[in-house]
């Protein structure tokens, strides 16, 4: 069994060519393998009851992955954790929890969006624990499609103010972080988006090596993690 993992492909309408980009990538995925999708598939979404163009034409295509017997598995992102079980039944994707263990003879697989390994950056811990409240999600999804898309945007305008005046390293995972949650989970790789810093890091924690790959943006280009049928794990960029 083949599998594919990718992240933070961030969609939208302004950017034609990162569309263009996943649905090629999406046309030459083989038969018979699994795709995890690992947060951030749309730039922001504020709501299943809200499908333009874009996500129609996403949805599709996802969708006639089936056909080909793959396999689609989702977990939320930052930009689109409202993300839900309506839009990812037209996708035919299956929605995982924030954490999430893929196992094969080799490895233990540990497999998340990102953003919980920043635990240096505290603002942004705060807030996500804000924004993952069911009862203040339930009362934004029954805002007028107007005022969504203005909080969305006011928020995400305020975000990227925030983020220009920290320090680089304070986005990022925290190492001690990382290894907890892997001895947590008994899990030898880890494979995170979100930071947009691709890199495969290899350490040692507890007398073993453990292995964390880290998927970019495809704001800098297609990128994905493949897993072979041996169990051989890669990081690849499309040049």
């Amino acid at each position: 069994m083949q599998r594919f993992f990718i992240a933070d492909i961030h969609l939208n309408q302004n950017e034609p060519g990162i569309t263009t980009g996943f649905l090629h990538f999406l046309q030459t995925l083989p038969n018979d393998s699994e795709l995890y999708i690992l947060g951030d598939l749309f730039d922001y979404w504020i709501g299943d009851d809200i499908v333009d163009s874009l996500h129609q034409e996403v949805s599709q295509q996802l969708n006639q992955l089936k056909l080909r017997n793959i396999q689609t598995y989702f977990i939320h992102g930052n930009r689109d954790f409202l993300l839900g079980h309506r839009f990812a039944k037209l996708c035919a994707m299956t929605i995982l929890p924030e954490t999430c263990i893929v196992k094969n003879d080799n490895d233990k697989i540990v497999i998340l969006h990102g953003d919980l390994l920043c635990t240096d950056d505290l603002s942004y811990q705060k807030f996500r624990g804000k924004m993952h409240n069911k009862w203040l999600q339930r009362l934004f999804l029954l805002l007028p499609r107007y005022f969504r898309q203005k909080i969305a945007s006011k928020l995400r305008n305020k975000s990227h103010q925030h983020n220009q005046q920290k320090y680089e390293h304070i986005m990022d995972v925290n190492q001690v972080t990382v290894e907890g949650m892997m001895s947590r989970y008994d899990a030898n790789v880890m494979i995170h988006g979100h930071t947009h810093k691709l890199a495969t890091h290899q350490f040692n924690c507890g007398g073993k090596t453990l292995t964390r790959l880290v998927l970019g943006a495809w704001h800098d280009g297609v990128n994905y993690i493949h897993q072979d049928e041996n169990g051989e794990i890669k990081l690849i960029k499309v040049e």
